[in-house]
Formats: structure tokens, sequence, C-alpha cells
């Protein structure tokens, strides 16, 4: 139903359902065992985060935008599944790490969402905070999650984990989020949510390096 999946294997007819099922069942188990490797932690979390996407996240996107808030839980395991394998515990830095990911989702998705708005609804996936799509309110929502990423993107230095300079380019880049968002507010533009989705993919990357290299 939508363009932007049309050509992916199942949809397309190249894969079968089956074909699908087994691939995803293979893949995600073995997955599980090879993090296992690192303690039965890690496995546990990468099951759990399987488990919620596939089987609640996913059927959600068709009854409520609820499911973007469903959806931000496993897409933010990963920094906690790493900081479990790393350190064998699920203390502060793993979860200031999954914290920083958790609400840069929701103006990262919701702009992807504004773009493909009316791809989306084919499938009948309500992905907009707004019954009505792309609203100020909508836009209002990516304000706020890109505001709250201030107050949990100085954590990492008040916890010890990185130095003054992660502080300032986190900072940076979060005030630079929220400008975007504002932006997306005052314009209402499909041009104006592709600006949040790009500064959204530069701003991940940026914030994960900048603490790396300024890890305390």
């Amino acid at each position: 139903m939508m363009k932007r999946t049309a050509n992916r294997p199942v949809a397309s007819g190249r894969m079968s359902v089956g074909e699908g099922w087994a691939f995803a069942v293979i893949s995600g188990v073995a997955g599980i065992l090879i993090l296992s490797h690192f303690n039965f932690l890690t496995a546990v979390l990468a099951a759990f985060s399987l488990f919620v996407y596939a089987f609640i996240y996913t059927p959600l996107k068709k009854v409520s935008s609820i499911s973007v808030l469903v959806g931000a839980i496993p897409g933010s395991l990963p920094c906690l599944i790493g900081w479990a394998a790393g350190n064998d515990d699920l203390s502060a830095g793993g979860w200031i790490l999954f914290a920083l990911q958790f609400f840069w989702q929701f103006p990262h998705f919701w702009a992807i969402a504004w773009i493909a708005h009316k791809d989306y609804s084919k499938a009948g996936f309500k992905l907009l905070p707004s019954d009505e799509g792309q609203t100020k309110y909508s836009a209002i929502q990516a304000i706020i999650y890109s505001l709250l990423l201030i107050p949990v993107g100085v954590l990492p230095y008040f916890f010890n984990m990185s130095g003054i300079i992660s502080l300032f380019i986190v900072l940076i880049a979060n005030l630079l989020m929220v400008l975007q968002c504002v932006r997306l507010y005052r314009e209402m533009t499909v041009q104006a949510a592709r600006r949040v989705m790009f500064s959204s993919y530069i701003y991940l990357p940026v914030v994960l390096l900048a603490l790396l290299m300024s890890k305390v």
C-alpha cells in the first residue's frame, strides 16, 4: 500500500510471508545467542527489545500514535544493550544513553511521519500526535521532546561520564534541534519537517561521538 515500502521483499512478492517469518526467527534467535556471549543480561535486553518492537509496537501503529512512545523503547535499548555488554550492569550511565536516544526519537520520527503522512495513511498508520496529522499540535509535541533533550544532555557531564567539551557540544546540538522544531511549528511545511529529519540524522552521531571522545 505504501510507496516507500512497496519494493521490499515481502511486499513486492519476492519473498513469501513464510520465508519472511523464517528469516526473522532465525536471525532473531541467532542475534540473541551472539549477544549472550557477552552476558545473560545483554541477551535478555535484546530479546525484550525484539519482542516489544515486533509484537507490541508494530501492531499498535494502526491503533494509536501511542505506538511511537512504545516504539521508542526498543529504539533506545541498543544503547542500554551496549552498556550492559561492556559493564555487566544497568547503572546510571546506560540509562542516560537510553534517555538521550529515547527523547531524540520523537522529533526524529515525527519529522519522518510528517513527510510521509499521506503514504502512512494509506496503510492506516496513525503516527503523528494529532489525529488530524500535520497540525500545530504535532509540531508543538516535537518542540517539547526536543526541549527534554537539553536536561538529559547535561547528565553525562554531571555523572562524570564525559568532560566539559562534550557538554558544550551536546548543548549546542540540542539547541539546534529545538530551533529546527520551532521552525517546523512556524512554517508548517514538509520542507521544515525535512530539516528536522536531517538535523536529527546529524545530531545523534555528533552527540555520541562527542561523549565518546570526551569520555572520562
